[in-house]
């Protein structure tokens, strides 16, 4: 069992008691809009009880893993509130994955259900073997509405099921929740290739995201525009989780558009926006932004560790926006680290990401473990009450993570004397497109499938758009021959875009170490963008 320290943990204790104490506090108030619907804190209650209710005629007992494949949308929120009112650990499904990628996470945690978004971004459930299925996730399949959309005939049905027997060991099972219970598994890419799946607690994501509160400042009647998907830490438990504690609306948006967002922020009055820099940058480029009443924004979470200074400063003197925030966190450490405040002076919003979040502890090591002087690099470690529940049945790598006590990052970075953390390099060789991580190892292991492929390494590359992109570097089988297009036509068919690499340059060799090991900083070091042209080995 897991401690429990702040007024939110104490008093609830678990997400769906949380949702129902806020509900009941703000009942008429606008919970989340999304395209024409406006759902209140009422119905978002009603909502979660019968679709937990109808999970439960389903089957479905705490501890089992039900999973959720649906786009940012008031039925995301719905499906997922019904999911952990169960006492079944929520299991959100990227939207960017490919039937394989989804079936991997599926199987991997033997899902009892899926509920899911069809159609949106190339989602489409008919395309998900269910033949070698572990767990009953593909009999178990109900089709949730779309962003703006109140119903499908699906949910319709699986709501209908709900029965008074069901809703009274609905409300059993809450009461009986703990804050030390596992909340949920979220998945996400590890160095080793295969996604790893974290396991989160109740108690804890409702602890971190009070402390996170105290620089993002969301009040009741403040309205929150969130762009990171619900998949993810940042748009789960720091967007529609965080919202429903405070009272405030939540306004989801699947797909990032230049044009809605200012429409958006317009029209609801947005007062907070989070996400990568990409999304910011997108409003304040806007070729009509000035024909848009943005004053309402009074806060912006930048989502990356670097940040450009022009843009912070623009963020604030062009748009007025009062705060501008940036932070540091892991899933594996329920997505927290650190974070500035509303004081912190501009520069070091982009220099830094920030002060450590209360009851959070930071160490900055040597190759040999130990402590570096103030100001000099080394990996992070970080300690204190918020680390995973370990990598779901992998125990090996949850052994590697934390040890003695500490979870080891694999970033690079420094701690200086007032505190404020840096983040300086990644000791592991994933990068970030957008604000989603990638696995290198993952897209090799993808393209090692290709049979004129000898040898590949993947690495990240600079990207003004997006922060970084991939860019893959393939040694051809002898004799063999390839263009860059099939390359990336056959990584399109196999993983989410993010992942498929935006560069692809022929090489006769890869640099090696004197243990066989690819040199990518050597990779890094020398790369530019290559012509597109046929290549051929001989």
């Amino acid at each position: 069992m897991v401690a429990m320290r702040t007024k939110a943990a104490l008093e609830y204790g678990t997400i769906p008691r949380m949702v129902l104490a806020s509900c009941d506090q703000y009942a008429a108030t606008t919970a989340i809009v999304d395209g024409g619907q406006r759902v209140t804190f009422a119905e978002v209650s009603d909502q979660m009880l019968r679709a937990g209710a109808a999970l439960i005629e389903l089957g479905v007992q705490p501890g089992d893993r039900v999973a959720v494949w649906a786009p940012n949308s008031a039925a995301g929120v719905v499906a997922a509130l019904g999911a952990l009112s169960t006492g079944a650990w929520l299991v959100p499904v990227n939207t960017r994955y490919k039937p394989r990628e989804v079936e991997y996470v599926l199987n991997k945690t033997e899902a009892k259900a899926l509920l899911a978004t069809a159609g949106f971004m190339g989602i489409e459930t008919d395309e998900l073997d269910g033949d070698e299925a572990q767990g009953q996730w593909h009999e178990n399949l109900i089709h949730l509405p779309g962003p703006g959309q109140h119903d499908t005939a699906s949910w319709s049905a699986f709501l209908a099921t709900t029965t008074d027997q069901a809703t009274e060991e609905l409300h059993k099972r809450i009461a009986a929740g703990n804050p030390g219970d596992v909340s949920d598994i979220l998945f996400t890419s590890g160095t080793t290739g295969k996604p790893k799946g974290v396991m989160l607690r109740h108690g804890t994501s409702l602890e971190a995201f009070v402390a996170m509160n105290a620089g993002f400042d969301l009040r009741a009647g403040d309205v929150h525009l969130v762009v990171p998907p619900f998949f993810h830490c940042f748009g789960y438990k720091g967007g529609w989780m965080l919202d429903l504690m405070f009272g405030a609306t939540c306004v989801p948006m699947p797909v990032l558009s230049g044009d809605e967002v200012v429409q958006l922020i317009e029209r609801e009055r947005v007062t907070h926006v989070s996400g990568p820099p990409t999304v910011l940058a997108t409003i304040i480029d806007h070729p009509r932004r000035d024909a848009f009443d943005l004053t309402s924004l009074r806060l912006a979470f930048l989502a990356a560790t670097m940040i450009p200074e022009r843009l912070v400063r623009r963020l604030h003197d062009e748009l007025g926006v009062q705060t501008v925030m940036t932070g540091y966190g892991l899933t594996e450490n329920h997505g927290i680290g650190s974070f500035t405040r509303p004081e912190t002076p501009l520069d070091l919003v982009s220099k830094s990401v920030g002060q450590l979040w209360p009851g959070v502890e930071a160490r900055v090591v040597d190759e040999q473990g130990s402590p570096v002087p103030p100001g000099e690099r080394g990996e992070i470690l970080l300690g204190g009450y918020a680390h995973m529940s370990g990598y779901y049945q992998d125990e090996e790598a949850t052994a590697s993570a934390i040890r003695d006590g500490w979870l080891h990052t694999g970033d690079i970075g420094s701690l200086d004397d007032e505190g404020y953390l840096r983040i300086l390099d990644r000791k592991k060789d994933m990068y970030i497109v957008g604000g989603f991580n990638v696995a290198p190892a993952e897209v090799e292991d993808v393209l090692h499938g290709l049979p004129f492929v000898s040898q590949i390494a993947v690495i990240g590359v600079p990207d003004e758009r997006l922060g970084e992109v991939g860019a893959a570097f393939v040694v051809l089988h002898e004799g063999a021959h390839a263009d860059e297009s099939e390359v990336l036509d056959f990584a399109r068919a196999q993983m989410a875009n993010y992942k498929v690499p935006r560069y692809v340059c022929f090489v006769p060799s890869l640099p090696m170490n004197s243990t066989g090991k690819v040199q990518k900083a050597e990779l890094r070091a020398g790369f530019t963008p290559p012509p597109r042209r046929d290549h051929e080995r001989s």
